[in-house]
């Protein structure tokens, strides 16, 4: 059962403000600066049209992986690419058949190249248009520089804020307790933000889709 960021809400201390929305004008130059970075953005409404830009970006026949996300989750992607109509080779689905470990993390890590992987990001710079991400494994943002032919990551506003340093901010006093609460419930340990990815530019013609969720989304 996918767990939202309202199930650990009690249970973290956090400053709510991180979770504040963008203006109307900082959204505009977060946008404007995230393409000057290399990064094909969308602005979509709610989670119905976040869904359908992610669906209509991956074409029949691709491989697809997704790595874990609550925004992934809250937009319905996951429960898509589980049962919805698609002609997908669903990565995702194949690793998680395999019963032996080895044989099932040497099917992640070739995941990872994925014709279309799925994520999202911890803090968007909007001064700089950098991405901010991290992972206790690396699996998720393994993909995310290079391995991944394309990349679509989804993110609601809230995670915009000022620059990267205050991205990396939000990740490491905002985002990271409520993972690291997810971590201790689902799992039975703790996360840490061990693998730090700074993405500050995307070098590769349209092969990075951020689409921006203009509702709070994720943590």
């Amino acid at each position: 059962m996918s767990q939202q960021k309202s199930d650990y809400v009690d249970d973290v201390d956090v400053d709510d403000d991180w979770d504040s929305h963008p203006t109307d004008e900082e959204l505009d130059a977060a946008v404007e600066n995230l393409e000057a970075s290399g990064f094909d953005v969308e602005v979509v409404a709610d989670a119905d049209e976040a869904l359908d830009v992610l669906v209509d970006e991956i074409p029949a026949g691709a491989s697809v992986m997704n790595g874990h996300s609550t925004t992934l989750e809250e937009v319905g992607f996951d429960d898509y690419l589980d049962d919805g109509d698609h002609d997908w080779e669903n990565l995702a689905a194949e690793i998680w058949s395999i019963d032996d470990d080895e044989e099932r993390d040497a099917a992640r890590r070739d995941a990872q190249t994925a014709d279309y992987f799925l994520g999202s990001v911890n803090g968007i710079g909007r001064e700089d248009g950098a991405l901010v991400a991290a992972d206790l494994s690396g699996s998720r943002v393994g993909a995310y520089p290079f391995a991944a032919k394309n990349l679509l990551l989804v993110a609601g506003v809230n995670k915009v804020v000022e620059d990267v340093e205050a991205a990396r901010e939000r990740l490491h006093e905002y985002a990271y307790e409520f993972e690291n609460q997810r971590a201790q419930d689902a799992y039975g340990v703790e996360s840490y933000p061990s693998k730090e990815l700074i993405y500050r530019q995307e070098g590769t013609e349209g092969r990075t889709t951020l689409v921006l969720v203009e509702k709070t989304l994720g943590y």
